[in-house]
């Protein structure tokens, strides 16, 4: 009878841990499934931004932004940025930037330097920034995760975390994100100081300065003046 029972009790015990790892082996390829398919999408997604820049150096766009001569301003403009920043800021990055400023009547200077300040002139797209009261600001254009989600869907993009890291994504948060605030204030001041401190960060600035001609606000406007541009060329 005691042997009937041990023998109840080992067959219980491998039915258990069977169960445990049949049970354990089917959520961990769940887990591995939806993750392999959120990757899909988010590579779909990359490869869908990155033929943006594919059709700005296409003979298409070329054609396009002929009447304006538009072209040969968007390859020197980009040629300009790539020399200025030793290199750092890729001529694929150059070209998007410009034409999606122009898009939105943004001087693309602005946005450049912007970057620059924005990453300490490394225009590194995986960038983290250090922990602040509010979270950490990802990417080249320095979004926080309670501000991203907004603007991308401003800007009619998708939203995922890791996109913050992809510089044609980060670009345009950050072109929409100063037309926005542009739109907003009509003072350059107001909207730089605001993509920098935040929107109510700006109203203490004010309350406290007296202006909104912040460090950073300064600092940009009085780099993009001395850059040499294509336009201050001609």
């Amino acid at each position: 009878m005691r042997a009937v029972t041990v023998f109840i009790q080992i067959s219980l015990t491998i039915v258990v841990v069977t169960g445990s790892v049949l049970i354990v082996n089917y959520y961990k390829d769940r887990d591995n499934r939806l993750l392999a398919e959120k990757n899909d999408q988010l590579t779909e997604e990359n490869e869908q931004l990155k033929s943006e820049y594919e059709y700005v150096s296409s003979e298409g766009a070329a054609e396009e932004t002929s009447d304006f001569e538009d072209w040969a301003y968007l390859e020197e403009q980009a040629h300009a940025f790539y020399k200025d920043s030793d290199g750092e800021f890729k001529k694929p990055w150059a070209l998007f930037l410009v034409k999606k400023a122009e898009k939105y009547g943004i001087d693309p200077v602005v946005v450049y330097e912007l970057l620059k300040v924005e990453t300490g002139d490394t225009f590194n797209p995986n960038l983290v920034g250090p922990e602040t009261e509010y979270g950490k600001a990802y990417g080249m254009g320095q979004f926080m995760k309670n501000t991203a989600p907004w603007i991308a869907d401003m800007a009619g993009l998708p939203y995922e975390e890791e996109l913050l890291f992809d510089p044609y994504y980060s670009m345009q948060l950050s072109v929409v994100y100063l037309d926005y605030l542009y739109n907003k204030y009509n003072d350059w001041d107001k909207a730089l100081t605001a993509y920098h401190r935040g929107v109510e960060g700006l109203k203490e600035y004010i309350e406290e300065n007296g202006d909104a001609k912040s460090w950073y606000a300064k600092e940009i406007q009085t780099k993009a003046s001395r850059h040499e541009t294509v336009a201050s060329a001609n």
